[in-house]
C-alpha cells in the first residue's frame, strides 16, 4: 500500500522501504531520545511524567517528514519549524494546565535546544548509513522501464537523481525503431516489449515499471499475460504523471481506486489544522498590533482625503469575489475593470503610504479577513479581479492557485517575486512557486514563510 503522495518523486516511495522507515522514525526517535538524555543529565528523580511528554512528542512527530533527498538547507528548515511547532503546540498547552510545573526549567531549556541539533544531526549521519546500506547489491534492486517517452524518462531521472530509492534502472523496453527514440542518456534501448518478459527472468530483474501510454490498453494486456512468467514486481506508470500534479494523491471511491490530478491540499484534518492556527494567530496579532494599526489609521486619514480602508475586489477560495482590506495608501482607490498596479515612484502614492507599503503595514487589516475566513496568513497572495481576467488567459495554471484561500503573505512574496508584476516572466515565476507551495504545504512550511515575511519586510527592493 502507498502512502499519500504530493510529488512525483514520492510516488515512487512505498511504504515498506527502508528509506520511508527511517524517515518516518528518525525525528521522533531522536526527540524523545534527547529528553531522556537531559533528564539523565539534570533530573536524575524523573517520574512517569517525563514519558508522557516523551509519547506525545513521538506522537506529533511521527510520521517524519524530511526526506533524505532534500537538500541540506530544507532539511534544516524543516527539522526546525516542526520543532518550534513542537514547542508552540506542547509548550502553550503545559502553560494553560499548569502541566508544565512537573517540569524543571533547566531540562525543558536543554531539551529544546538540544532535540533541533540533534535531529539535524541524525539525519547526516543517517544519509551516510543508507546510502552505504543501499549501494551494496544485496540491498539495490534492479529495474526496467518499458516505454520511452515523457513518463518513462521523467521516473527513470528520478530514480538517477535519488540514490535513497536503492534502485537501479539496467535500461528500456520500446517497440519503435531506435531512431524514432527520444534520447535515452547513458542507458541503453534493450529491446522490444515481445522481449521483455525473457530479460527479466535471465537476468533477475527486481521490478518493472511499464510507461506504456493508457491507450495502448490492448499491448498492456498482452504484456501482461507475458510477464505472469516471471517473478519480478510489475508497477504500472500512468501516462497523467505527464502533468504537473497539485496534491496527487490515492484514494479510493466505494473500492475503486482513483488518482487525484488537482486537488487542494486542505482537505480533511489538514484543513482544520489550518483554520485553526489562522484563527489563533490573527487574534493573537489583532490583539497585539491594535495599537499600531489605530497610529496608522490616523496617519492614512491626515495623509490625503478619502477612507481609512480601501476594500478591493480580488478573487478568493475557488476563484470567489471577495472584498481585500488594506489601509489606503494612494489618492485613488481603482477597483474597476482596469487597476493599474504600483510602480516605482507612483505618483499616485502618498508619501505615508510609501511607508506603509515599504513596510507591509497597509496589509495588517487583512488578518480582519483571515478571521472572516475569506483569507488565510499563509497562501497565494490575491490579485485585483482586473489583473486576474488578464493573466489566467496567458500564464498557464494560473487558476490553480484559487484551490486554496488567499494569503497575507506567501512563498513567492519571500523567494522574491514581491511587488510589481511588470513583465509576464515575473508573473509566471510567483505562480510557479504559488504551485510549490500547495504541492508541499505544512504547518511547518507556513511557520517558515511567516519567519521569513518579517526578514523581507525591512529588505526587500521589490516593495514600492
Amino acid at each position: 500500500m502507498f502512502r499519500t503522495v504530493d510529488t512525483h518523486q514520492n510516488f515512487l516511495r512505498p511504504s515498506y522501504t527502508l528509506t520511508t522507515a527511517v524517515e518516518a522514525l528518525l525525528d521522533p526517535l531522536v526527540a524523545a531520545l534527547s529528553l531522556a538524555l537531559c533528564v539523565m543529565v539534570q533530573d536524575p528523580t524523573a517520574g512517569p511524567h517525563y514519558v508522557l511528554l516523551a509519547v506525545l512528542t513521538f506522537a506529533m512527530l511521527f510520521p517524519g517528514n524530511v526526506g533524505f533527498h532534500e537538500p541540506p538547507r530544507r532539511v534544516v528548515r524543516k527539522v526546525v519549524t516542526n520543532w518550534l511547532l513542537i514547542v508552540v503546540i506542547i509548550g502553550g498547552f503545559g502553560y494553560a494546565s499548569g502541566y508544565l510545573r512537573h517540569f524543571p526549567r533547566s531540562v525543558i531549556w536543554a531539551w529544546g535546544l538540544l532535540a533541533p541539533v540533534a535531529m539535524v544531526l541524525a539525519h547526516f549521519v543517517a544519509r551516510n548509513l543508507l546510502l552505504r546500506a543501499l549501494s551494496t547489491s544485496k540491498r539495490q534492486r534492479t529495474a526496467v522501464v518499458a516505454g520511452v517517452n515523457d513518463v518513462g524518462l521523467n521516473l527513470t531521472r528520478q530514480f538517477q537523481d535519488d540514490p535513497y530509492l536503492g534502485c537501479r534502472v539496467v535500461g528500456f523496453f520500446d517497440d519503435r525503431h531506435l531512431d524514432r527514440l527520444p534520447d535515452t542518456g547513458n542507458l541503453p534501448t534493450i529491446g522490444k516489449m515481445s522481449e521483455l518478459a525473457s530479460f527479466v527472468k535471465e537476468n533477475h530483474v527486481d521490478h518493472i515499471y511499464l510507461a506504456v501510454p493508457m491507450a495502448s490498453q490492448p499491448r498492456i494486456l498482452a504484456l501482461l499475460d507475458d510477464l505472469k512468467d516471471t517473478t519480478a514486481s510489475i508497477f504500472f506508470v500512468p501516462d497523467i504523471f505527464v502533468t504537473d500534479l497539485i496534491q496527487g494523491q490515492m484514494h479510493s471511491v466505494g473500492g475503486t481506486p482513483v488518482v487525484a490530478v488537482c486537488e487542494t491540499p486542505f482537505t480533511g484534518f489538514r484543513g482544520v489544522a489550518k483554520r485553526l492556527s489562522d484563527i489563533v494567530i490573527s487574534m493573537i496579532l489583532l490583539v497585539l498590533l491594535a495599537p499600531i494599526m489605530i497610529g496608522l489609521a490616523i496617519g492614512v486619514k491626515m495623509s490625503s482625503p478619502g477612507p481609512i480602508v480601501f476594500k478591493q475586489r480580488r478573487y478568493g477560495l475557488d476563484g470567489r469575489e471577495i472584498l481585500v482590506y488594506k489601509f489606503r495608501s494612494m489618492r485613488t482607490t481603482d477597483n474597476g475593470p482596469v487597476v493599474k498596479q504600483a510602480t516605482k515612484g507612483d505618483p499616485r502614492i502618498t508619501p505615508f503610504g510609501a511607508f506603509i507599503r515599504k513596510t507591509s503595514l497597509d496589509e495588517l487589516p487583512q488578518f480582519i479577513n483571515v478571521l472572516q475566513g475569506r483569507m488565510s496568513i499563509v497562501g497565494p497572495r490575491p490579485h485585483a479581479v482586473a489583473h486576474n481576467e488578464t493573466y489566467r488567459k496567458i500564464v498557464k495554471g494560473y487558476m490553480v492557485r484559487h484551490k486554496v484561500k488567499p494569503g497575507i503573505t506567501g512563498w513567492a512574496q519571500v523567494s522574491g517575486y514581491r511587488g510589481e508584476t511588470d513583465t509576464i516572466d515575473k508573473m509566471e515565476k510567483r505562480i510557479e512557486y504559488d504551485l510549490e507551495y500547495l504541492r508541499n504545504w505544512s504547518l511547518s512550511f507556513d511557520l517558515w514563510i511567516i519567519f521569513k515575511t518579517v526578514a523581507v519586510v525591512f529588505k526587500d527592493k521589490n516593495a514600492y
